[in-house]
């Protein structure tokens, strides 16, 4: 009886994993960037950003590592010619609007890395660079993009 009872657990157990799409899990410890409009929106961790267009921008004689605005807003399913805005949100709640044109240009990254090595502590896990903008425009430890249609 034993054995049929292990034999149900091994089985049901493979089901569960096999049903769950062959997504990639993601812990509860990574820290993730979310990209959506109210309605559906789509997650990222570094490693998914990586894994997309790759673009360097400088601010205040820093050089970052990320991906354009624009390419991660189009891979999340929201392309720039539909959206009137756009919104960063930080951690603590801070958050930006840029206009289209603020973020229309190949340098206007989120960046997951400094050229020679990962994000100061200060900056998060994810950051806005906005090269030719003021400070207050280039968020810090970024957790949300909202696009607005």
């Amino acid at each position: 009886m034993k054995k049929l009872v292990v034999l149900s657990l091994v089985v049901l157990v493979l089901l569960v994993g096999c049903a769950s799409g062959g997504e990639t899990a993601v812990s509860p410890d990574t820290p993730i960037l979310t990209v959506g409009d109210g309605q559906t929106q789509k997650t990222y961790t570094a490693a998914d950003l990586e894994g997309l267009a790759r673009a360097e921008a400088s601010f205040k004689d820093v050089v970052y590592t990320g991906v354009p605005v624009t390419a991660l807003l189009k891979d999340s399913g929201f392309p720039v010619s539909g959206l009137k805005a756009v919104k960063a949100v930080a951690s603590d709640g801070y958050s930006v609007n840029y206009d289209l044109a603020q973020i229309q240009k190949d340098d206007v990254i989120v960046a997951y890395a400094q050229a020679d090595g990962p994000l100061a502590a200060e900056d998060g896990t994810f950051r806005m660079v906005l090269p030719e903008e003021e400070g207050k425009l280039n968020v810090r430890m970024l957790v949300e993009i909202q696009a607005v249609p």
